[in-house]
């Protein structure tokens, strides 16, 4: 019989996909336009994606972002994920291992992407509240190539079952000074602002993912889990940045770690204005994990490969030969994030 927590995987993925099909997310980026340039002079063929950074070797500027683990179920979903970033070459990143670090039997559900994936880039995964010792274990667990570290204060106060300490500073600090690896602070779908961003670059945080708000929104998940229909939390489902305003609050911003970005990814487009807007990687995790659950491995597969595709031949519309070439691509804001950045003073 596996344990409470396990169960409780079981329950955050059923609700993450449940949330997807009825009401498929709106990318935040849908409020950037890019400016149409007729004559990009450049050969499709001219266009390289690859990330250019010490640490992360990505020749595909997309991953797959954390999502599960902890359970037989997710176990197996895990699995195929592992299999599908093989295929295609890209990295990915497992969900949160704390599970394992109390039950030896949800350990294999991880060491399973390990397994099927021996030579991949894949992401560790742990919450902020965790110690460093803890934090290198589950680097070694898997063999990861690096860390991320979770921040989900909005998370814990909705979850029934949530922690209360958010004394967690102290933590990263700790872990990003020990772990053997390249260590990511990870939003988990609220967003950060200019203040965070910056706080953790003065503590040495050299990689952060902004994790916006319109993927998936883990207050309504753990909302849904409580099922206390007088005790509720329904007031905080548009709680946080959106993933635009988050890059938008990081561009202003002269000294910061390298930016990554996850939230409400739809299309290779919307990497593409992640991109534009301070991104170095774009991950995604909902509307990978409905391809899986709803076509397969092969699915997933054939939708990475399309997506390759189509990110170099956007690349080229934008007349970009390098992630380099990105920032020079005019875009308009729509005057709802247009307000945003104005009131913020960004």
């Amino acid at each position: 019989m596996e344990s409470a927590h396990a169960h409780r995987k079981d329950e955050h993925l059923a609700l993450a996909e449940a949330e997807y099909r009825r009401q498929q997310p709106v990318s935040s980026l849908e409020q950037v336009r890019l400016i149409h340039q007729s004559l990009p002079e450049i050969k499709i063929s001219d266009v390289s994606t690859t990330i250019r950074d010490a640490k992360f070797n990505f020749a595909t500027p997309f991953y797959i972002e954390a999502m599960t683990g902890g359970s037989t179920r997710t176990g197996r979903i895990n699995e195929q994920l592992a299999e599908a970033a093989k295929e295609t070459g890209i990295a990915m990143a497992v969900g949160s291992q704390s599970v394992a670090l109390k039950d030896p039997h949800a350990i294999e559900t991880f060491t399973i992407a390990r397994k099927v994936n021996p030579d991949g880039f894949i992401m560790a995964n742990i919450g902020a509240g965790h110690t460093a010792r803890s934090a290198q274990q589950v680097v070694e667990m898997i063999g990861a190539n690096a860390l991320e570290v979770h921040v989900n204060v909005a998370q814990e106060v909705v979850m029934p079952e949530g922690d209360q300490n958010f004394l967690w500073l102290d933590n990263i600090i700790d872990i990003i000074q020990t772990v053997s690896v390249p260590v990511i602070i990870k939003e988990v779908g609220f967003g950060m602002d200019a203040a965070t961003i910056k706080k953790l670059y003065n503590c040495g945080a050299k990689y952060v993912n902004l994790g916006g708000r319109s993927g998936t929104n883990f207050a309504v998940i753990e909302n849904r889990r409580y099922r206390d229909k007088d005790f509720n939390y329904d007031f905080l489902y548009d709680w946080g940045q959106t993933t635009a305003e988050s890059l938008l609050e990081a561009q202003s911003l002269k000294q910061k770690p390298t930016i990554f970005a996850t939230g409400g990814i739809q299309n290779p487009l919307d990497i593409l204005k992640a991109q534009i807007l301070g991104a170095k990687a774009v991950g995604i995790a909902g509307h990978f994990l409905h391809t899986t659950l709803q076509d397969g491995t092969a699915g997933l597969v054939n939708e990475i490969t399309h997506w390759q595709q189509q990110l170099t031949e956007l690349y080229a519309l934008v007349g970009a030969r390098s992630a380099d070439d990105l920032v020079n691509v005019p875009y308009v804001l729509s005057t709802e994030l247009q307000n945003y950045k104005n009131q913020r003073k960004l």
